[in-house]
Parts: structure tokens; C-alpha cells; sequence
């Protein structure tokens, strides 16, 4: 069993893992499981619904297709007013909360549901007949509630078809040896990101609210966003440029530059955002670590079903 994965089956609430080690095993997972590939091509219109980063994680795989984009604040909207819809397409890692509710609703339409999941049986599932339903199974680690690292990475993968050895090999050779400030110092950062990987910005600011809350500010654009006003009232954040070398923004002891590998897909910027996001979470305190196990004992009570701190693999 590869190292990484070995500490995710094995810790437990007193030592619960930092996000870097769960992005390494996440990327040995997909080296070593099947990763059902998705095909887009007998989809020409879909309403692709998702909440927090699943909703993300459908944005980047259907990008660049005709599709509609949803939560479960507006999926009813879209089901009563875009009428070519041809596919209901529901990301939920557990396949639980809305998606059984969404999934109900896309019938009700008239609407084929296809879930990406990383959960056999789920909810969603059980909701819906097998001709209503075409459900893609990913594998996932076991992970720390909210993590959701090797489960939208696993969907991802399966679109993007990334070589996760060599993110790991990168990250390894490229990331651990550089030389970062002192991430305790700060408590404001502004992350830029690649254009053409805009849609991993609602991702890096969901894994800022759940590891931080409102404790650590950030904000995060595209290199070409950053120019539109974002800098005006200055402060002393620390800006975090991934690929693209800053040598604009911020006082120059307060920029670090995160290379990014030849070619990087989603996966790979994925990875390296979480990675680095972990460096900030070992620096600061750990409001995470010390209030999941509270937090989860409250969200299960407003849902009405177990939430547990620790998230089971398959």
C-alpha cells in the first residue's frame, strides 16, 4: 500500500491528516484504481447541478460543452425555463442531501438522470429506477469530512485522463524544495491562477471557507482578472501566483511563485492548489481539525442524517 493512503486508513480524530497528505494519496489512489471515463458525446444540452465544489467539479468537466449550470438554490428555474435540456446531470460525491431531492426533480421533468458519485447505492440512487438513472461510480479514499480531495479529483481524472504519478513526482521535486516564507506570518492571501484554469477558483475558495471560515482571508483570480480593480485598497497579503511567474502584484517580498508541470491539466492544478493551500493550514491554527467533530455532530442534525468527521474509502 502506497504511504500516503496507508496514514488515510489509519488515522483517526486525534490525528486527523493535514490537506497535503490527503492530495498525495488521492493521486496514489488513481494510479493504482479503475477510473470510469466520462464520455460527453451522446450529451448535447445538459443541466449539470452540484453544491460547493461539486458544482465546480462539473464546471470544469463540462466547460466546454452546450451544458447549463445549476445548484440546488436554482436547478428549479432551470428545469421550468430551458426547455432543450436533453440530460440531467447530478455531481455528488455522497449522492446524499439534495441529490436524491434533485434527482426526483429531473424526473418530474421528464429529464434521464446520470449521477457522478463517488458512493455505490446512494441515496440518488435508490431514488430513481435504473432506466431513470445511469450512475458513474468513482473510487475515494478514506478522507476527513469536507476534504473531498480523491473524490472530485477521481471525476476530474476521469475526464481529463492526467498522469497522477508525475503530479506527485512534481509536486515532490518542484514544491517540497522551495523556499517559503513563513506562512504563520500572514493572515491575507491573494492566489492567482492561469486563465484557462478559472474554473479551479470556486474550488480553492470552498477549501479556504471550510479550512479557515472566516479567520484567513483570500482572494483568488485569474492573472487577467487580477488587473480589474482588485488591488486598490492595499494590504499586507501574501501573493501566491501558480505557473505564471508575478512580478506585478503586491510588495516583492511578499510574492511566491508555485510552478506548475508542462501541460498541467485540472488534476494537476487541482493537486498543486490543495498542496499549497495545506502549507498555509499546518501554519495557522487549527480551526479545522478542532471543530469538525462539533461541526458534523450540528450539519447532521440540520440534515437529517450521519454526518461523520471521517469519511470512509471504497
Amino acid at each position: 500500500m502506497a504511504e500516503n493512503i496507508h496514514t488515510l486508513t489509519s488515522f483517526d480524530l486525534n490525528s486527523l491528516p493535514s490537506l497535503d497528505v490527503v492530495v498525495l494519496g488521492a493521486l496514489e489512489m488513481l494510479a493504482e484504481r479503475d477510473i470510469p471515463k466520462i464520455s460527453l458525446e451522446n450529451i448535447q444540452k445538459p443541466l449539470v447541478v452540484g453544491s460547493g465544489n461539486a458544482e465546480a467539479t462539473g464546471r470544469i468537466i463540462f466547460g466546454d460543452t452546450d451544458a447549463v449550470f445549476a445548484s440546488e438554490s436554482n436547478v428549479d428555474d432551470k428545469l421550468a425555463n430551458i426547455h432543450d435540456i436533453d440530460e440531467v446531470v447530478i455531481v455528488s460525491a455522497s449522492g446524499g442531501k439534495h441529490a436524491p431531492i434533485i434527482a426526483r426533480k429531473a424526473h418530474a421533468s421528464g429529464k434521464h438522470v446520470t449521477l457522478i458519485t463517488n458512493t455505490a447505492n446512494s441515496p440518488a440512487q435508490q431514488a430513481l429506477s435504473e432506466s431513470e438513472l445511469t450512475a458513474l461510480v468513482y473510487p475515494k479514499n478514506r478522507e476527513p469530512y469536507t476534504y473531498n480531495t480523491s473524490t472530485y479529483m477521481a471525476m476530474i481524472q476521469g475526464w481529463s485522463g492526467e498522469n497522477p504519478l508525475a503530479i506527485a513526482d512534481f509536486i515532490k521535486a518542484n514544491l517540497d524544495t522551495l523556499d517559503l516564507p513563513d506562512f504563520s506570518k500572514y493572515n491575507k492571501y491573494y492566489l492567482i491562477v492561469p486563465p484557462e484554469f478559472s474554473g479551479i477558483i470556486r474550488m480553492l475558495n470552498v477549501k479556504f471557507i471550510e479550512l479557515f471560515g472566516r479567520n484567513v482571508a483570500r482572494d483568488i483570480e485569474t492573472s487577467e482578472y487580477v488587473r480589474h480593480a482588485t488591488t486598490v485598497a492595499p494590504s499586507d497579503e501574501l501573493f501566491i501566483a501558480f505557473g505564471e511567474p508575478n512580478t506585478t502584484w503586491g510588495k516583492p517580498e511578499n510574492r511566491v511563485n508555485i510552478p506548475l508541470p508542462a501541460g498541467a491539466g485540472y488534476v494537476a492544478m487541482m493537486a498543486i492548489g490543495y498542496y499549497t493551500v495545506a502549507q498555509i493550514q499546518k501554519a495557522q491554527p487549527q480551526y479545522f481539525k478542532e471543530n469538525i467533530a462539533a461541526y458534523c455532530e450540528f450539519i447532521s442534525g440540520v440534515f437529517g442524517e450521519n454526518i461523520s468527521p471521517i469519511v470512509d474509502g471504497n
